[in-house]
């Protein structure tokens, strides 16, 4: 496929935005770090942190390098110091700090321009990086979550000093059900190349700050703001599609369930059973899990099986199934078969891991 350059001007190419890693969200200038950059800062983790979300020790600056289109896709890049993080295997999580020699921990978000969607795609991401024609790093990067950026991918590169890099971001076809303005697109590979200048001055010149005072409390920092760039957010319940019918929780995430009895969820007589898990206080969208659910009835059981990802820009991305109606009084079983395989930053890598079923009496 051929390739679509983005070349960027050094005023575009230094945004300074936040990022980090109730009643409770918190935004605080509670110690600011200036221009000392130490690694510690970025390896530390709060010592009274518990299985839920949690303010976390620091967050950091990020430099906005961009944004592109890739065939349906837009693509935005952007990095901050490297940063720790944790995947997740099951309902374990493995810690991954950063390597001496790395540089930057490189970001990009993927959305839709035209409703404003971020759209996690899988593990269909990957960047390559050359300098002068020649092959620097080739990657995969983690689909993640961080409480101040939402669904991304990102992974910590090490960059052989400054210059002039040509970045290349390859994105799969989208591995979940697509409804409304979604429907037949995101079907197609895609790629775009950006031209990122780097140096190590303008990655020091990144703000650190610290929360010494509140850092491993249940809550979280706030969203940042991300310029052109949605927010991954999915809706407030009183946005979501059709009726809300219950709301529930599980492992420090919020499950909204809604029935949905129209296009382009459902044909004819039958009901969408719409679950929407997000994090709290963001609405962070919680991707990568496997859900299933059981609908009993006066009449018996009239659903049980699993509910498959899906994304619709008033939905956001959610899970659901077609079933045989909703009504009130109906009791509704929603079990986690595996938490969110996405990765995750600090202050969330706690959280959504020892997931209970929810049940519900319908509304």
């Amino acid at each position: 496929m051929e390739r679509r350059r983005q070349f960027l001007t050094g005023a575009a190419g230094l945004a300074g935005l936040s990022v980090a890693g109730c009643t409770n969200i918190f935004e605080s200038d509670e110690s600011d770090t200036g221009r000392d950059r130490t690694p510690t800062v970025a390896a530390t983790v709060a010592e009274n942190r518990g299985r839920q979300v949690y303010i976390p020790t620091h967050r950091d600056e990020m430099a906005m390098k961009g944004m592109a289109g890739a065939g349906d896709y837009r693509v935005g890049l952007m990095y901050t110091y490297p940063h720790q993080f944790w995947i997740v295997t099951g309902s374990e999580t493995e810690r991954v700090p950063f390597r001496d020699d790395d540089t930057v921990h490189l970001m990009t978000v993927v959305f839709d321009e035209a409703t404003s969607t971020v759209l996690p795609i899988g593990a269909g991401v990957s960047v390559e990086i050359e300098r002068d024609g020649d092959l620097v790093v080739e990657k995969s990067p983690w689909p993640m979550i961080s409480q101040s950026m939402g669904f991304h991918y990102g992974d910590n590169f090490a960059l052989p000093g400054d210059g002039t890099y040509d970045v290349t971001v390859s994105l799969s076809s989208m591995n979940v059900r697509r409804f409304g303005e979604f429907g037949g697109t995101f079907e197609e590979r895609a790629e775009t190349t950006f031209e990122m200048e780097y140096s190590d001055s303008e990655r020091n010149d990144l703000e650190i700050r610290q929360f010494e005072n509140r850092q491993g409390d249940p809550g979280a920092v706030s969203m940042m703001d991300m310029g052109m760039m949605p927010l991954s957010r999915v809706p407030a319940p009183s946005d979501l599609p059709g009726r809300v019918v219950g709301e529930g929780a599980s492992g420090d995430a919020t499950f909204v369930v809604s029935a949905v009895e129209e296009p382009p969820f459902v044909e004819g007589e039958d009901s969408y059973l719409l679950v929407s898990p997000r994090t709290p206080y963001n609405r962070v969208p919680l991707p990568m899990m496997a859900l299933s659910a059981t609908l009993e009835s006066e009449a018996g059981t009239t659903f049980e099986g699993q509910l498959s990802a899906g994304i619709e820009p008033t939905a956001g991305y959610h899970y659901g199934a077609a079933v045989d109606g909703i009504s009130s009084g109906d009791e509704l079983t929603i079990t986690v078969d595996s938490p969110p395989q996405t990765s995750r930053h600090e202050g969330y890598e706690t959280a959504f891991l020892d997931m209970d079923a929810v049940g519900l009496t319908l509304e």
